[in-house]
């Protein structure tokens, strides 16, 4: 088991320790990607990275730009969510100041 998270087409970002990405999945759910996560409770941030096996890299370009709102777990209110690209050149991404969040 692993912390696993996964992003769908409708903006929807799930998290579980789960063994496979799919597992966080429902039966209607486009997956736009995924990876693992944890947490940095110093900087009180929720630190995003990698990619599924199954499904790839996120795929954040999918959803910036068509108005679809970052839905998050409420318990992550108030945390800074940043993805880490493996590639160091690239520039962390900042999902809760790039994209409208709304939390459930």
């Amino acid at each position: 088991m692993a912390r696993k998270f996964v992003i769908t087409s409708r903006g929807v970002l799930r998290f579980g320790e789960v063994r496979m990405h799919k597992d966080l999945l429902q039966a209607d759910d486009i997956c736009y990607g995924g990876g693992f996560y944890e947490f940095d409770y110093g900087g009180n941030r929720l630190i995003l990275t990698g990619a599924s096996y199954d499904f790839g890299t996120p795929r954040w370009d999918r959803l910036q730009g068509f108005s679809i709102q970052l839905q998050i777990p409420s318990e992550y209110r108030g945390m800074a969510i940043i993805y880490r690209y493996d590639d160091q050149t690239i520039e962390p991404l900042t999902l809760t100041k790039e994209f409208e969040i709304s939390y459930y």
